[in-house]
């Protein structure tokens, strides 16, 4: 127990093998990635992040309910350690040597991906980009995620951002996909930056269906909106509002549009792109 494999030596730090996240030691702080074959849960990243090394690789055993197996990936983004998962059908649980010479990444946080780190990418890959390159030191303010997802011909574009909040003054001639709750809070900043369409996050709807009413209180605005299922796209995530999002409610002038219930985000946002 509390046995370290060195795979890797460089001059910023090693790669070190653990069977267990509760082998990584003070003697891996701010230098090492510890490729451990635990799973990624709040509990483990605990003891990871207690001894601060550069980055760690986990299993994500299953993920399970609520996404417990890799919830420690966001415990530790908030620290701003890099970390990542492998899938846990490509790799023998509690062997940090196999782990590391077998596993392919199947999540990572956003401070590995500031580093490369890849979906599908090979563990060793992940390892020695963490353990090469740097993190972005951003605020909160500053991790946006803002990506073009599509752009029609005069220019105008489809932009995922992980909130409204976030939106830009070109925005007003944008469809945004972003990922809050659309309830009245969200009001004020659909109001100020006026896209020219928008599809969020339901939020589970809630009582009096409260995540969806800025829907009708934007319309006499001019402003053609949608929701995502909260239960099927991540909130807080623009890009899985756009790649996993299904419309569960929208306003008229979306309707106008084309768009439905039970569609696509993508095609929707499209469709919102594409209105007159």
């Amino acid at each position: 127990m509390g046995a370290q494999t060195e795979l890797y030596a460089g001059s910023r730090g090693r790669i070190m093998a653990m069977d267990s996240a509760y082998d990584v030691g003070e003697y891996n702080r701010g230098r090492d990635v510890v490729v451990n074959a635990s799973y990624c849960g709040v509990l483990p990243a605990r003891f990871i992040a207690a001894q601060g090394p550069r980055g760690a690789i986990g299993i994500d055993c299953g993920v399970g309910p609520a996404g417990a197996s890799v919830a420690g990936l966001w415990y530790l983004e908030a620290l701003n350690i890099a970390a990542a998962t492998a899938d846990v059908m490509g790799v023998r649980l509690g062997d940090g040597v196999d782990l590391y010479q077998q596993g392919r990444i199947s999540f990572a946080n956003r401070p590995a991906t500031d580093c490369g780190v890849r979906l599908g990418m090979p563990v060793r890959e992940a390892a020695l980009a963490m353990l090469e390159r740097e993190p972005a030191q951003l605020l909160a303010s500053e991790v946006t995620n803002r990506t073009v997802m599509e752009t029609a011909a005069d220019g105008r574009q489809v932009v995922c951002t992980d909130s409204i909040a976030f939106a830009l003054p070109e925005d007003v001639r944008n469809v945004l996909v972003t990922a809050g709750h659309t309830g009245r809070s969200a009001v004020p900043y659909l109001l100020k930056a006026r896209p020219f369409g928008f599809i969020c996050s339901d939020g589970g709807k809630g009582r009096d269906d409260a995540g969806i009413a800025g829907l009708a209180m934007v319309e006499s605005e001019g402003l053609a909106g949608a929701t995502v299922d909260a239960r099927l796209a991540r909130m807080g995530d623009g890009l899985s509002s756009y790649h996993e999002g299904i419309i569960s409610a929208c306003n008229a002038l979306a309707r106008a549009a084309g768009v439905q219930v039970g569609m696509a985000a993508a095609q929707a946002a499209s469709l919102l792109l594409a209105r007159r």
